[in-house]
């Protein structure tokens, strides 16, 4: 049986259920959302569940949007409806927005696990920028904090956090003296460093959608920075090459066409600026390096 359809908990001759607010025969409740005896709401001045939260009960959801959110602890089978319609959902995501569904996912616990399905029109934007489409398989969440976006009209994005405590049902520990760790930053030559800017002066730039330039585009530039130095589009596809091998030895994934796959395209060298970026290897400052160009 899920938590949606276990009904009102005990409640008084007045209706008032034990979830808080009061509850019709359809599970509605005064507080304009779906009312779930097992769960519990949370206020829209609830702070950010990046924060983490804690409950006595590990494998606990908390999930919360703007307008408020739900706990429920685990028990195969329930689930935590998201979505547009405030009265028929537990947590009302984006509800000015015509372009959010009116039921756009569905949290579930299966097999001592959370998992969240979109039943909407538009996908919903996980980790990593993975799309989650409707009535594909569900994703598992992970223990902690998971942010989760659902797009909607003129480019908006509407963020569902959701939070799953772990064994200990613990806060992380607060960690305000502690050193800062920095970044792990890759070693480049000078002209490893001058070839991967010119490759990706795009992504440097904050252009929308960058892609690399090729190795005849990458070559051009750097002969007008180093005008007689060699550069030939071979010599910048062998230090280019050079560096996305260390990488991908060290660990760095999607640097090497078995992992991708054919046909390849830009996307070793997009995965590789990306990376590189990440770590601060590279940052738009090293756009001086080019300037000339």
């Amino acid at each position: 049986m899920t938590a949606r359809e276990a009904g009102p908990g005990p409640s008084d001759a007045g209706g008032r259920s034990d979830a808080g607010g009061r509850s019709d025969a359809e599970g509605r409740s005064s507080a304009g959302g779906r009312s779930d005896a097992l769960g519990r709401r949370l206020p829209a001045t609830h702070g950010s569940l990046a924060r983490g939260a804690a409950a006595p009960l590990p494998g606990t959801v908390f999930a919360l949007a703007l307008t408020g959110g739900m706990t429920l602890g685990p028990g195969e089978g329930r689930e935590v409806l998201f979505g547009r319609n405030r009265p028929e959902v537990h947590v009302c995501l984006g509800e000015d927005d015509p372009e959010v569904s009116r039921h756009q996912g569905t949290l579930t616990h299966r097999h001592g696990h959370w998992w969240v399905r979109n039943v909407g029109r538009l996908p919903i934007r996980c980790a990593g920028g993975r799309l989650l489409f409707r009535d594909e398989e569900p994703l598992p969440l992970d223990v902690g904090y998971t942010p989760l976006f659902a797009g909607g009209a003129r480019g908006r994005e509407h963020l569902l956090e959701i939070f799953v405590t772990g064994p200990e049902g613990a806060r992380p520990v607060a960690r305000h003296g502690d050193v800062t760790r920095p970044p792990r930053m890759w070693a480049l030559t000078e002209q490893e460093k001058l070839a991967l800017v010119a490759l990706g002066r795009r992504y440097l730039r904050h252009e929308p959608r960058p892609q690399p330039l090729t190795w005849r585009q990458t070559c051009a530039e750097l002969a007008e920075v180093q005008p007689g130095a060699g550069w030939t589009d071979k010599r910048v596809e062998h230090l280019v090459n050079g560096v996305r091998t260390r990488l991908s030895r060290d660990g760095v994934p999607w640097l090497t066409r078995e992992e991708l796959g054919e046909p390849v395209g830009n996307a070793l060298n997009d995965h590789l600026i990306r990376a590189l970026m990440a770590s601060t290897t590279l940052v738009p400052m090293d756009l001086t390096l080019i300037a000339a160009a």
